[in-house]
């Protein structure tokens, strides 16, 4: 039993460089009839301004670390033997990891499972398909719309490549919790999450260049 559950991502991973993969949210809504809204979007069709944001957002050293960010990651560890709040050290790559093969139940032995999946994963796949995976897998509203298209539809009525730096930022801060997080009314709070976001966009979105087009943002 084991040896299949270790089985599973070491065949689908490569496999997922050319198939475009659910997520397991999805399925479990899938299994219980709940409905699932996911359209995939090439990433190159999505604004470069919504992945600058979400890097800046989720990510920072997303195009530099090999999936896993090693000093975000010490603070984590640090923060649980002092017995501080956890405030997540999950990459992007990690956050792919979960939600293509584990639970998205906390928990510190989900957290180490996340941690060599996301190892191997960037090992096989380049930073741009985990982006489009990430950016077509992740939930961005509470009645199952899964992906960016999903959620810039249900949020604004745009399609994804025609967001402005304002749009772009309430869609990234709406990530960490899209079941109680509306970019299309924002309270002040996640107004002045979007705006903190947006200045650190603009100021670093070079750092997101690994998942533009050509290895270039429009910014």
């Amino acid at each position: 039993m084991i040896a299949v559950l270790v089985a599973i991502p070491l065949v689908l991973t490569p496999v997922y460089l050319l198939v475009d993969p659910v997520s397991v949210p999805m399925l479990e809504r899938y299994v219980t009839g709940r409905p699932v809204v996911r359209q995939w979007r090439d990433i190159d069709e999505v604004s470069d301004r919504l992945k600058a944001s979400i890097i800046l957002s989720e990510d920072g050293q997303f195009c530099r670390h090999l999936g896993v960010d090693l000093g975000a990651l010490r603070d984590e560890v640090d923060n649980v033997l002092a017995g501080r709040p956890a405030r997540g050290a999950s990459t992007i790559t990690m956050q792919v990891a979960r939600n293509l093969f584990l639970t998205n139940h906390p928990s510190h032995f989900r957290k180490l499972l996340e941690i060599p999946l996301a190892v191997y994963i960037d090992l096989v796949m380049p930073k741009k398909r985990i982006m489009e995976i990430y950016l077509n897998i992740a939930e961005w509203g509470p009645a199952g719309e899964f992906g960016i298209e999903a959620g810039a539809q249900r949020a604004f009525g745009r399609e994804p490549q025609n967001l402005d730096w304002r749009t772009a930022g309430l869609l990234a801060v709406t990530l960490p919790n899209p079941l109680l997080r509306n970019p299309a009314r924002p309270n002040s709070g996640l107004s002045r999450l979007a705006g903190i976001v947006e200045e650190r966009a603009r100021q670093y979105g070079e750092r997101a260049a690994c998942v533009g087009e050509n290895g270039r943002l429009s910014l």
